[in-house]
């Protein structure tokens, strides 16, 4: 793991001295709050509940679901939901709650990410098919149970443990948040 994970906090810094997206993806329950506080620190997009087929492949159609988000937040906060017919409002925060649930990680994403940070590859089959797809670079956390073949940088560790996950994505939001601070002192030279 420590010789692995070096590569990639290079890789992953260099990929956000460029400032790209990177994606963070874990559904496993636990992995969800720390997928969800690890990618809001370094300011990245998540996904932690589960991976809706065509996220990436399907990506037009996604953009119309989260633009519809942000719309019913934006009546959520003016009240407009709450002026209308109680069965109608009800209606509405049922799905502005799914949406939340599960597009609200993706709201500040405007394109695909350049990078996938996966936990745990084979659950995360479906996302780990689009991004090769599309050819997006694959960052993964890889247990004894996953094929190293199927990523371009892979990271192994024991993707079931909580304080494992907890360490390597700590690293990698670190390595973020460096490579845009270079980025940025690039800029001001």
């Amino acid at each position: 793991t420590v010789q692995m994970i070096k590569p990639a906090l290079k890789f992953i810094e260099g990929v956000a001295a460029k400032n790209n997206k990177i994606l963070f993806v874990g559904t496993k329950r636990t992995a969800t709050d720390i997928i969800k506080n690890e990618a809001e620190r370094c300011s990245m997009p998540y996904v932690n509940e589960r991976w809706l087929g065509g996220m990436l492949t399907n990506w037009t159609t996604m953009k119309a679901r989260i633009e519809r988000l942000k719309d019913l937040e934006r009546m959520e906060s003016s009240g407009s939901i709450a002026m209308r017919p109680k069965k109608e409002a009800a209606v509405l925060r049922r799905e502005l709650e799914r949406l939340q649930k599960y597009l609200g990680g993706l709201k500040d994403m405007r394109r695909l990410p350049d990078v996938v940070v996966l936990v745990d590859q084979r659950r995360e089959s479906n996302a780990v098919l689009e991004a090769r797809k599309l050819d997006i670079s694959l960052v993964s956390m890889l247990d004894t149970n996953c094929d190293p073949d199927l990523c371009e940088v892979p990271i192994p560790c024991n993707d079931d443990a909580v304080r494992s996950v907890q360490l390597i994505l700590g690293r990698l939001a670190d390595a973020i948040n460096e490579g845009r601070k270079a980025s940025h002192n690039d800029r001001k030279n």
